[in-house]
């Protein structure tokens, strides 16, 4: 069984501070993240950290999910009469039942058209996938003599010089009852005598935290609901962060001691910010970061006093972003203060930890996006990507001494594996690529060399092409391409081309391995990961190039990357599909109404395609949170108008649309379905309406679909679920293009 174990160290953080990185998770959150969840394991994952992006997690501080995001009510908004509100709310219920009663009924109709396509193409993922996880084992969290793994949703303790396999059962998620719900993230206490664990459903974004006393018997000691990060502060007491409407705002202590109690210890109150909770790599101190899309602050919790009330690193100052790190009485800040406006590394005094204190230590070079990084006890490494290629860059605290190492070139994504002890001598990671299993290396402080694991046998395609690229934006900004083929594909021109884009809260395009981008490239496609701006690809300034005002820049990069594959070569618009989920749905559905001739099909995965309406409402739960993302309409005139220039339902209009498959889930809380619902209908209309005006030779009528799941979330799904989607989107392309997929097989000819 695959099983995932993602770190503890800043990746997440850093997406929630700068949005530029991924999440998900699945996926993601994601989950860059593609309009296919990833596809992982049958039963559950261990998640240090809760990336889109997106793979099974959920948003760290500041919220970064590959996806769209929505706040809290504003205080002193304007809310209409009560009589008029209840009418509104009656006459909009009915419309949106109405409205899902006909598209289930479409699906109904339709879908049996592709039923024989999806079962081909599922039974060959399972096999992919079998492949893949019977190749490879559960990562290890080892603390002193003992290693903690997870398989098969159930929790295990072994010896680290065991090597018979002996491993004795601490926790069962269906011995417990939970046989619905995957484990997200575990927490052992420094002495290890407890442990805690969160659990979470694919159909809901709040999770249960279960904790328990280890012993020769495992005894549950105490179960907290809607619980979002936890931390062990010491032995026995443990911090946690509950959820509420997607929003994490309070923190509460709890001890295991013979008196025991549970009290709040702080509560944010801007509806913007979103609270985290860290440790540091030491164990020094515990951090409680609150932080939204462009400000953060972090106080400390001193674990040898953890009773004591938490002290302020830096107020808040708008527009600076901060993580803190600690060695050795000096704090180490990971933040954006100063010229430029990108993640430098400074220090100061843990006594003396104003920004006025900060001394530099490392700043990124331009253009350079962090992944991640991770403290140890003499060094610290900094994650880097840097026009498309990973490396890493080892700095020594010691002889004050920068050393960059590349990575192979193949690798397009990273995962730091669980490091509980900053004294270790050895760093683990995994390097992936959309078609490459993950390979485990380990870089080694002491021989100051990176080092492959031993091979897995997994399926790996030898032949598969990796091509980068740069296209000229309208403003003649080069936006990067990447591109994967197989090298016995013959007239590329020919081949079908499926086109990923995301660009948006500055988190880069989900590149991890996927068992269906594999098959693709086995069959013959062509995948290209189109890296524009608004995502993270190359630095926070490339976020900042595409977002709110700029939104509009993340079009002008997706039309000329499209334009370059074409005319470098890569297939042609009847070839081509397009792909995207979540905020890179606004970017998709842009393109469709601006150049629909560019592709044949679209797929998206719970789209963001009504940005003006939805910024409207801040009875929705993120709507303020979001707005230094996209701005706010309704206090800023140009920038209503803004939005609405680039919208996705705002700018439908009849014409000839490519054919859209859309899936989206009946209880999403973050993309309210009223507005999927209704972009559906008016995108049939309007194509309609198109082809019965014209009479043109050759004239088509799209298939427009829209599956809604009655089950599944914005963020987390099974396998089985996830295995589904991804089959039904792949049989819809298949259909679509199908002369191309299958010329031996069909005559039926493309647009």
């Amino acid at each position: 069984m695959k099983v995932r174990m993602c770190c503890a160290g800043l990746r997440n953080l850093l997406q929630g501070l700068s949005f530029s990185a991924k999440y998900y998770s699945k996926h993601n959150p994601p989950q860059t993240m593609c309009p296919y969840r990833k596809i992982g394991p049958k039963k559950c994952h261990i998640l240090d950290c809760s990336k889109n992006t997106c793979t099974h997690r959920t948003a760290p501080p500041g919220s970064i999910l590959p996806c769209r995001f929505f706040s809290c009510k504003q205080e002193g908004a304007k809310v209409p009469s009560k009589r008029r509100q209840n009418t509104s709310i009656v006459t909009s219920d009915l419309l949106h039942k109405k409205l899902l009663k006909t598209e289930q009924k479409n699906w109904n109709d339709i879908s049996p058209t592709y039923k024989a396509m999806t079962k081909r193409i599922k039974e060959k993922l399972e096999e992919l996938h079998n492949m893949c996880t019977l190749s490879s084992g559960s990562p290890r969290m080892r603390f002193g003599e003992n290693v903690y793994f997870e398989e098969n949703g159930c929790i295990f303790l072994a010896k680290a010089d065991d090597d018979e396999g002996n491993a004795e059962i601490l926790f069962s998620v269906e011995d417990l009852g939970f046989s619905d719900a995957f484990i997200q993230r575990i927490r052992i206490s420094p002495d290890q005598r407890y442990m805690a664990i969160s659990l979470k459903s694919e159909n809901s974004e709040e999770a249960t935290c279960i904790t328990m006393k280890l012993g020769n018997l495992p005894v549950v000691e105490k179960v907290i609901p809607s619980v979002f990060s936890f931390e062990w502060a010491a032995n026995d007491v443990l911090y946690y962060t509950t959820q509420k409407n997607l929003k994490c705002q309070n923190v509460f202590m709890t001890t295991f001691i013979y008196q025991k109690h549970t009290k709040l210890v702080y509560t944010e109150q801007d509806a913007r910010f979103f609270v985290d909770l860290y440790c540091t790599k030491d164990r020094r101190f515990l951090t409680i970061n609150s932080s939204s899309k462009t400000t953060s602050e972090v106080w400390l919790v001193d674990c040898r006093h953890p009773f004591e009330s938490p002290s302020l690193v830096q107020a808040r100052t708008t527009g600076v972003l901060y993580h803190v790190e600690h060695r050795k009485d000096q704090l180490y800040i990971l933040t954006t203060y100063g010229e430029p406006a990108e993640y430098k590394l400074m220090k100061a005094p843990v006594a003396s930890s104003g920004k006025e204190n900060w001394q530099l230590v490392y700043a990124l070079e331009e253009k350079t996006k962090l992944v991640d990084f991770e403290m140890f006890s003499d060094d610290c490494i900094m994650f880097l990507k840097n026009a498309g290629h990973l490396y890493l860059n080892v700095i020594s605290f010691v002889s004050h001494s920068v050393q960059s190492i590349k990575l192979p070139t193949w690798a397009c994504e990273f995962e730091l594996e669980s490091h509980p002890e900053h004294t270790t001598s050895t760093c683990y990671f995994q390097l992936s690529s959309p078609v490459l299993p993950p390979k485990r290396f380990a870089y080694s402080f002491k021989e100051n060399n990176l080092i492959e694991q031993a091979a897995q046998e997994v399926p790996i395609i030898t032949n598969c092409h990796t091509t980068r690229l740069l296209a000229k934006s309208k403003d003649e900004t080069l936006v990067p391409i990447t591109v994967f083929h197989n090298k016995n594909s013959k007239e590329l021109h020919r081949r079908p081309l499926l086109v990923h884009v995301y660009g948006a809260y500055g988190i880069d395009l989900n590149m991890s391995f996927k068992e269906e981008k594999l098959m693709l490239v086995e069959e013959g496609w062509i995948l290209a990961y189109c890296h524009v701006r608004g995502g993270g690809e190359q630095g926070l300034g490339w976020h900042r190039d595409g977002c709110q005002h700029n939104k509009l820049q993340g079009l002008h990069d997706l039309r000329a990357c499209i334009t370059l594959l074409h005319q470098r070569g890569f297939s042609q618009p009847s070839h081509t599909a397009l792909a995207a989920a979540s905020a890179g749905g606004v970017l998709a559905g842009a393109l469709c109404n601006t150049d629909p001739a560019l592709i044949r099909a679209m797929v998206l995965q719970a789209p963001f395609v009504d940005v003006l309406n939805t910024m409207m409402k801040t009875h929705l739960p993120l709507t303020i949170e979001e707005q230094e993302e996209w701005g706010n309409p309704l206090e800023d005139e140009k920038c209503m108008k803004y939005i609405k220039s680039y919208c996705p339902y705002q700018n439908i209009k009849p014409q000839c649309y490519p054919s859209v498959f859309i899936t989206a889930y009946e209880n999403d809380e973050r993309i309210p379905l009223t507005g999927i619902l209704q972009y559906v209908q008016k995108l049939r209309r309007a194509a309609l309406d198109h082809a019965s005006r014209t009479s043109e030779k050759g004239n088509w009528i799209p298939n427009i679909i829209l599956d809604v799941q009655a089950s599944g979330s914005h963020c987390d799904s099974s396998w089985e679920h996830s295995l589904n989607e991804v089959a039904r989107h792949l049989a819809f392309l298949n259909r679509e293009l199908e002369e191309v997929c299958h010329p031996q097989d069909h005559s039926k000819t493309c647009k």
